[in-house]
């Protein structure tokens, strides 16, 4: 029997779109799709394009917990006593909030509210297979990455590890979908067509959990990180300007880093959020301003694909002992074999 994965809040733009992965999924059994509004309604009535003909279920943990695995597709602060819930019953979890990517509870709280199951997050890997790949292979709980960090992180990581950062501004722009399905302000049509927007200015969320991970890899810096609104459906580009060491090769320190990475596509030129649209690929592209002396690396994802729901998968496939590629491909990888 393949493993069976229950979809926690299925009615929202990412929950809906890692039910589809999972449906499709060669290896996986979707059980079941839950949610907090919609219930009784067909998914694939809310979302025809996903063609997911399961009914969105009110959560009844007896039965819908009753599976190998689970995504949780809840916001940040209701995700955490939904995720204790599961894993006490032995349930492994990729969880899409925020609630465990951050490793301390007064970080957590500072930027966000009181943790409501700080026990767990020692239990918790963070969920960026190119730089945890091992650590989430059988890992109970996963914190799946925000959309902002995935392309932040691997566009810094390898300037990171070879201590080459001194400083750095991070310019980032996503499509609607980045905020979620309910309509706000800034994200209705009227608002965001014919517009861009910055928001989150000076403090945005995903702020502390890029600077824990650049730290990780030894780059122990304060970031500027500003994010803007732009009127795509989803697509999600970051610029980033470095301050940095010099490096006697740029390309060949990002050719090595990334060789043999499955997802991540080198580009010589700055990439496009279509270059990536409804893909796991991150497409990377590094410049060097010798005028200015710095480094500036673009990075382009699908927000609501490897920036949420495909990475969820691609960590589940890792947890679960699966090929790392199965259900979310094409990968950059086979792309590099097929041109040689």
């Amino acid at each position: 029997m393949p493993p069976s994965v229950s979809v926690f809040g299925s009615a929202g733009f990412t929950g809906a779109l890692a039910a589809r992965l999972v449906l499709r999924h060669p290896s996986l059994e979707l059980r079941a799709v839950t949610a907090r509004s919609d219930v009784g309604r067909r998914l694939d009535e809310l979302y025809p394009h996903h063609r997911v003909p399961f009914e969105l279920e009110e959560l009844e943990l007896d039965r819908h917990a009753d599976v190998d695995a689970a995504i949780v597709a809840y916001p940040h602060g209701a995700a955490a006593p939904l995720v204790a819930e599961l894993r006490a019953r032995g349930v492994r979890v990729v969880d899409l909030s925020a609630d465990f990517r951050l490793h301390d509870p007064e970080v957590y709280a500072r930027w966000y509210r009181e943790h409501e199951a700080p026990d767990l997050l020692g239990d918790a890997v963070y969920g960026l297979p190119e730089l945890y790949r091992e650590q989430i292979r059988g890992a109970p709980l996963v914190a799946n990455p925000g959309c902002y960090p995935t392309a932040s992180l691997l566009a810094l990581a390898p300037l990171a590890r070879a201590g080459l950062i001194d400083d750095v501004i991070i310019d980032a722009k996503s499509g609607v979908s980045g905020a979620g399905r309910g309509l706000s302000d800034k994200t209705h049509f009227v608002a965001a067509d014919e517009n861009v927007n910055a928001y989150g200015v000076p403090r945005h969320r995903h702020i502390p959990e890029i600077e824990q991970e650049l730290a990780a890899l030894g780059a122990d810096v304060r970031i500027t990180f500003i994010p803007h609104l732009v009127p795509l459906d989803q697509g999600e580009l970051v610029s980033c300007y470095v301050t940095a060491s010099p490096v006697a090769d740029l390309e060949a320190l990002y050719e090595e880093a990334y060789a043999h990475e499955p997802f991540v596509e080198l580009s010589s030129r700055p990439p496009g959020v279509r270059d990536v649209r409804e893909t796991n690929i991150c497409r990377i592209s590094v410049h060097r301003d010798e005028r200015a002396g710095r480094v500036i690396v673009f990075a382009a994802i699908d927000n609501l694909w490897k920036g949420a729901a495909s990475q969820a998968v691609q960590n589940l496939n890792l947890m679960l002992g699966l090929p790392e590629q199965e259900g979310i491909g094409p990968t950059a990888s086979e792309v590099r074999e097929a041109v040689r």
